[in-house]
């Protein structure tokens, strides 16, 4: 099993303990449903507990993104290790032949939309917040910058692909599913959408997340006025009361993508799996499961008869059709990154270290090549580095070494791409480990760039695999921090946890720059650096 799908740590939700992902030389267990699943499922936890209670089912989750979910099934590499997927919607693998014929019973459990969510001032404001709009009029005032928004990459997450899709069906207009000849026809419109997004993630969660922090002040990052993202997460975010002002949800009146969260036996599930997936999905769609489904998650019930709280205020929701054609979904996927959203920027700060020999050394030059277009995976081929981009790459040791900018262009970037792969290849280790010194000329580096195009998604990475043993420490970074001008104090650092690294000192930097940790220390470092892509 590829470790880049099972980054999240496995969860026995029904019995309330984690685990590390199902054994492929355990046989499954009579009672036990092991589910490859999104991790947005993580808030059915009660739910789960209640049904195992009531069924004797045990739900065993692994959690995976949209893209690598659909890879996974395609290449076989579910087979006798999961029983059923579960993820917010099946139509991306079901256009793939080699995925959806590992596809089995489905059955639907929930559903939730993906809308636009602003804040109540904001909506007022575009005069949103007492009529219904369509996606037309908000791409108008998103190229006029009247606003701005988050969105989660629609490579690692399924709201952001179903906002991609439900945008370019409404702006195409055929009433038919978006193709790659309206793709083309719509691009200045999507361009125009996309030009207000200033906020990418790789998950739903962490989106709603850093959107709060902003609006709240905790992260340096610019404020937000709203994000695109399911339903559920949006009402999820004013129940809980946290925000400064609570989010208006705007349905757009030609359409949405909505997630329809089908529990799907595999094919291959055998008997026991099979009784176990019916016991389960009869006890989810009763009503009063259907009933506290929805206020416990937020999604919409399913089965007919359950009626609509007051929560869901929209009911006439038309759905957009969505691309079943493999070539157009993976057309829009390539002309959002090279030609629709706007381009990013990004400075590696790489630690070279005489502890970085051997293996360590090598996984490195073998991620960064791997972003150069040498993975031709199906997640690889759409977390590379993309035309338009910005990359940056600062190697240290006892000091920072000297930083190389490689400017992808628009159009066919490989002669720039070979560049990076060469360098990439030629890195070489030795000496001592300068963490802040190197982070804090990383952000000197940025400087001149953010100032000549502060028009860019930006970001700095830094991956070290041990503590920091030269030059100033956290403590002076953090001192310096508040000098740092201002556009570019609102650049997240993206840490990665390697080898022997400071977890907690890593977990600081990350939270006072409005970044993440990532944990490489038991994936593959080429996964975790695409895993960070979604949030560039």
């Amino acid at each position: 099993m590829r470790t880049a799908f099972v980054l999240a740590a496995a969860l026995v939700v029904a019995g309330c303990t984690a685990e590390a992902g199902p054994d492929p030389a355990r046989p499954a267990e009579p009672g036990v449903l092991r589910v490859l699943a999104g991790s947005e499922l993580t808030d059915l936890r009660p739910v789960l507990d209640a049904a195992a209670e009531a069924t004797g089912v045990e739900v065993e989750f692994t959690f995976t993104g949209t893209l690598e979910g659909a890879e996974a099934l395609a290449k076989g590499e579910v087979d006798g290790e999961y029983d059923a997927v579960w993820f917010s919607s099946n139509r991306y693998p079901a256009g793939i032949p080699e995925a959806a014929r590992r596809l089995g019973t489905q059955v639907e459990v929930m559903s939730s939309p993906v809308v636009l969510g602003l804040s109540t001032s904001s909506a007022k404001r575009l005069g949103w917040a007492d009529r219904r709009v369509g996606w037309g009029e908000i791409a108008e005032q998103a190229g006029r910058k009247a606003f701005t928004y988050g969105m989660t990459d629609p490579s690692a997450s399924n709201s952001g692909f179903s906002a991609l899709v439900g945008v370019a069906s409404a702006l195409a207009g055929a009433g038919a599913a978006v193709d790659a000849d309206q793709i083309a026809a719509v691009t200045p419109r999507l361009k125009d959408f996309f030009a207000a997004q200033s906020l990418s993630a790789g998950s739903s969660g962490w989106l709603s997340e850093a959107y709060q922090r902003r609006a709240t002040g905790q992260d340096p990052g610019a404020r937000v006025d709203g994000l695109v993202n399911y339903e559920s997460v949006l009402l999820s975010m004013n129940a809980a009361g946290t925000l400064p002002e609570p989010l208006t949800l705007v349905y757009p009146d030609d359409g949405v993508v909505t997630a329809d969260y089908p529990l799907t036996l595999l094919a291959d599930a055998g008997d026991d799996a099979r009784d176990a997936h019916r016991r389960l999905t009869d006890h989810l769609r009763t009503p009063d499961v259907q009933r506290e489904i929805a206020r416990t998650t937020h999604r919409r019930p399913v089965v007919p008869g359950v009626e609509l709280d007051p929560r869901f205020a929209v009911r006439d929701l038309v759905e957009l059709p969505f691309p079943v054609a493999r070539d157009a979904v993976e057309g829009l996927l390539s002309a959002y990154f090279d030609e629709l959203r706007r381009p990013s920027r990004t400075l590696y700060v790489l630690d070279t270290s005489g502890s970085m020999a051997g293996d360590r050394i090598a996984s490195l030059r073998s991620a960064l090549v791997g972003l150069t277009g040498a993975d031709d995976s199906l997640t690889g081929r759409f977390r590379r580095f993309r035309s338009r981009e910005e990359v940056t790459l600062l190697p240290f040791d006892t000091t920072p070494g000297e930083p190389r900018t490689f400017t992808l262009p628009e159009g066919d970037p490989r002669a720039e791409l070979a560049e990076i792969k060469a360098y990439a290849e030629a890195l070489a280790e030795g000496g001592g480990t300068a963490i802040y010194d190197s982070l804090s000329r990383a952000y000197r580096v940025m400087e001149p760039l953010v100032a000549a195009d502060p028009d860019r998604f930006t970001s700095i990475v830094l991956m070290t695999d041990g503590e920091n043993a030269n030059g100033s420490g956290l403590a002076e970074f953090q001192a310096s921090f508040g000098s740092v001008p201002a556009s570019v104090r609102q650049v997240p650092v993206f840490t990665v946890l390697f080898g022997e690294g400071s977890g907690a000192e890593l977990g600081q930097v990350a939270a006072m720059t409005g970044g993440k940790v990532f944990d490489a220390r038991a994936a593959e470092l080429g996964d975790v650096f695409q895993e960070i892509r979604g949030y560039q």
